[in-house]
């Protein structure tokens, strides 16, 4: 069974602030249990709000709002996929936590992965290198009240998505993509002082929770927004809805103050989640 644990934004991820070495060592260690455990799918920080966008569609007209947006509790500031056999023990993974995160106050949700119509996830990979600068973003579908119920799109929708995740992904834009299980199967932990209380689900703020996810890599957040525009989504063409669109950090957003054995963790991580979730596939 696969899961995201979304890590849930607080004031200072919001302001940019970059974690400090002491939290990107522990969070370093904790990714590197994960991946020797053979449990770990892809980890990743979003940039703050800030410099991402929304994008409201409806009927095939798209109105762009630029960040920040202000509920920061409800936002996303990164997330760890993880291969494990149950809930619970994606549960006791969250549970680990670094302590330094946030001062031992954060909180993270555990969602299952996959959609309800069994459209195929797409793989986690490495973007294929380009002479020509790009970086990656995460787009983020909000919840609505039928992905909340658990109800699957039309064959004819679930088709249009599968053949255009399958034109991205052969046209080296897509990295990875998924749908996200109802929040009626997910848990919340919030941690206070280091301390961990568990939430079962579901969650009532539908309009900001994630059903589905894509991490694609463009030259800029133009090119970001133009995907998202021409995507056929599993909604009512007739009733606006919201995508969400943030750059993630790379290993260069991390200054040279850093420790060089941080930056080159950071790009190894990149290098190596993908290559073992791969080895996992083939195996299996």
């Amino acid at each position: 069974m696969r899961f995201m644990i979304l890590r849930k934004a607080d004031k200072n991820t919001e302001a940019g602030v970059l974690p400090p070495q002491s939290l990107l060592v522990a969070m370093g260690q904790y990714n590197e249990a994960l991946l020797k455990a053979g449990t770990m799918l892809a980890g990743e920080g979003l940039q703050p709000s800030a410099q991402g966008v929304r994008v409201k569609l409806l009927g095939g007209k798209a109105r762009i709002i630029d960040g920040p947006f202000s509920e920061a509790k409800e936002l996303i500031a990164g997330f760890t996929m993880i291969d494990v056999a149950s809930r619970e023990e994606a549960i006791e993974l969250a549970r680990r936590w670094p302590a330094q995160d946030g001062d031992g106050n954060v909180e993270l949700e555990i969602r299952e992965l996959g959609c309800a119509g069994n459209l195929p996830g797409i793989d986690v990979s490495p973007p294929p290198t380009s002479a020509v600068p790009q970086r990656r973003f995460m787009i983020m579908l909000k919840s609505d009240s039928d992905t909340e119920a658990g109800i699957s799109p039309s064959a004819a929708v679930l088709a249009a998505m599968a053949q255009r995740n399958a034109e991205g992904v052969a046209a080296g834009i897509l990295l990875a993509g998924e749908g996200l299980q109802s929040s009626v199967r997910g848990a919340r932990l919030k941690f206070a002082q280091g301390r961990p209380a568990l939430m079962d689900g579901p969650f009532t703020e539908a309009k900001e929770m994630i059903a589905g996810f894509w991490i694609m890599r463009a030259g800029s957040m133009q090119d970001a927004i133009d995907w998202v525009e021409n995507y056929p989504y599993p909604r009512d063409p007739h009733t606006e809805f919201e995508v969400e669109i943030r750059p993630l950090y790379e290993a260069a957003d991390f200054t040279p103050e850093f420790m060089p054995e941080i930056r080159l963790a950071e790009e190894l991580l990149r290098e190596d989640v993908p290559r073992a979730a791969h080895q996992r596939t083939a195996q299996a």
